[in-house]
């Protein structure tokens, strides 16, 4: 990640713990698609639900690293929105 907005200067890293918010938001948005995918997976494989989960597991980790990174910007989004930083 980069440590400064190109566009607009915003310093990403204001304190220790800024992200911890992000992984909540991160788990948020993590269960829902990884209920999305088991039901998807279950559906198009008819498997047992044990091996249905271990392969919507298998997929959700190739995109656990998206979905952590746009957890981030979502929280940079409202805390700006919430208090904004000085320029």
């Amino acid at each position: 990640m980069h440590e400064r907005c190109p566009g607009c200067g915003l310093v990403f890293q204001r304190e220790p713990g800024y992200y911890t918010g992000a992984m909540v938001l991160s788990y948020a948005i993590g269960v829902p698609v990884l209920a999305l995918l088991s039901a998807g997976v279950l559906w198009l494989t008819r498997w047992p639900v044990e091996w249905a989960l271990l392969g919507a597991d298998a997929i959700f980790l190739g995109i656990a690293p998206q979905v952590f990174r746009y957890s981030r910007i979502l929280w940079i989004h409202f805390d700006q929105a919430v208090d904004p930083a000085e320029r």
